[in-house]
């Protein structure tokens, strides 16, 4: 393998944290700089991680717990794991949290309909 494939390789390596911050801040409907802000992180410090510069421990703890998934799964060595319902409800901008409340709200008068009824 040629110095240049091997660079490739190492960058798109090296990458794989803000690849998996930047996926999980897309399935969540958050920009990264939002994030940064929710976190109170400085502008563009989680936009730095994609040319391979690698976490510190705290800050990739924060960003774990803040995201719900294991540090492992944000440095890639382990697979994304389950998240909690209160984890994923955090996640959702308002809007979704709404429709969520509602879906909840219909679920439960179901629920008790059925057992009235």
């Amino acid at each position: 393998m040629d110095n240049r494939a091997k660079a490739i390789i190492n960058k798109n390596q090296k990458s794989i944290f803000y690849n998996n911050v930047k996926a999980i801040a897309e399935k969540s409907e958050k920009s990264i700089n939002q994030i940064e802000r929710e976190l109170g992180y400085p502008r563009n410090s989680i936009n730095n991680y994609k040319k391979g510069r690698e976490p510190s421990g705290v800050r990739l703890l924060e960003l774990a717990e803040y995201f719900g998934v294991s540090p492992g799964y944000l440095i890639g060595k382990k697979e994304h794991s389950k998240t909690s319902p209160a984890t994923v409800f955090e996640q959702l901008c308002n809007e979704q949290r709404l429709e969520m409340l509602k879906i909840c709200h219909d679920w439960s008068e179901n629920i008790l309909n059925k057992n009235l009824g």
